[in-house]
């Protein structure tokens, strides 16, 4: 007599598509699924600064996810994720240096980065306009440390950071001496007070060591992949869970090397 087999579970083939899964976010964030409502605020966001959606961007990745979540009959389509709903999803511009730098975030965690020229529409009234002698100049090292001071300013200064930031201060000025009251010295020292800090609002951010960055460097040049690298390399090997923070130090630098591959 035969016996019928249990049939295994299939929960994981079940299992909704979460933040985690596909952008580098930690926290409540990354706990939770991609909703289509989400995927649809950030694709209207996109719009309205691109001008229509990127290929492979965070709107296109979440509409991807989303589908998925709806298709599976694991969330309907007029679902909201609720930190996503609570606290927002937002597609920023900020111009450095003649630079835009676009960031998109759910719940004010970075889910991509772009830095690109600032496009020349139009001339100041009376200027003069000049077509094709300018080059565009590389991002320095320094210039996308201030970019960080904007992307992720509001974030407490910690040992990875600091690491970073020294990586860079060395790289940037060739010199692996520590200047007292440098950009490396300052983070260092911000970071090792915030350890002795249990409350966030009272810790130093990267903003307060990082806003004009590249005055306060005693010489700068492009970045370059090799400096990215080392960046990250610095900011990895000093943080417990082995990663870069979105928006971040290493992110800034990566970005803006990236950038100067495709000027050069």
């Amino acid at each position: 007599m035969s016996q019928e087999q249990p049939q295994r579970p299939e929960r994981e083939q079940q299992e909704a598509i979460k933040y985690g899964d596909v952008f580098n976010v930690r926290g409540e964030l990354a706990k939770q699924p991609i909703a289509p409502q989400d995927a649809a605020m950030m694709q209207s966001a996109e719009t309205m600064v691109f001008g229509q959606t990127q290929k492979g961007g965070p709107a296109a990745v979440m509409q991807s996810a989303a589908t998925k979540n709806e298709r599976s009959g694991l969330i309907s389509h007029d679902a909201t994720t609720p930190v996503a709903g609570d606290e927002g999803v937002t597609v920023t511009e900020t111009t450095v240096s003649g630079r835009r730098m676009i960031t998109e975030s759910v719940a004010g965690q970075v889910l991509g980065q772009y830095v690109e020229p600032v496009p020349v529409t139009a001339a100041a009234e009376g200027a003069p306009i000049t077509i094709g002698e300018a080059e565009e100049a590389p991002i320095t090292i320094g210039e996308a440390l201030a970019a960080t001071a904007l992307t992720a300013g509001d974030k407490p200064v910690e040992q990875s950071d600091a690491a970073a930031i020294q990586a860079a201060e060395v790289r940037a000025t060739g010199s692996s001496i520590v200047s007292p009251g440098g950009l490396a010295a300052t983070a260092q020292s911000a970071a090792s007070v915030n350890e002795g800090l249990t409350q966030d609002v009272d810790k130093i951010k990267l903003n307060d060591v990082l806003t004009g960055a590249t005055a306060k460097l005693p010489a700068d040049k492009a970045a370059t992949r090799q400096d990215a690298e080392g960046v990250m390399e610095a900011e990895l090997r000093n943080n417990p869970d082995l990663t870069t923070y979105p928006g971040g130090v290493a992110a800034s630098v990566a970005a803006a090397a990236r950038l100067n591959e495709r000027i050069s």
